[in-house]
């Protein structure tokens, strides 16, 4: 009778640790996705002041770009014709 106490004994003891173990994954995980979420965010954040710091609005303000001289008598292609011969 003390045999089966101490197998269920230690059989409870094997359960209690693998749902600690299992919980502490499951947390583990949580706060992995979370701090992927608020990655994914910041990258998007990121993302949007790159395609700002290159918009053409900005480009055109900077000094090298101010310098450069407008062309006098500019030569732009006449008629309907393509580039490319057939």
């Amino acid at each position: 009778m003390v045999s089966i106490g101490a197998i269920i004994l230690i059989l409870a003891l094997l359960i209690l640790f693998h749902q600690n173990a299992n919980a502490t994954k499951g947390y583990m995980l949580r706060t992995l996705e979370r701090e992927r979420s608020y990655l994914l965010l910041e990258e998007e954040v990121l993302q949007v002041q790159v395609a700002e710091a290159q918009a053409l609005e900005k480009l055109e303000n900077e000094n090298q770009i101010q310098t450069m001289l407008p062309l006098k008598n500019p030569i732009y292609t006449e008629g309907d014709s393509t580039v490319a011969q057939e």
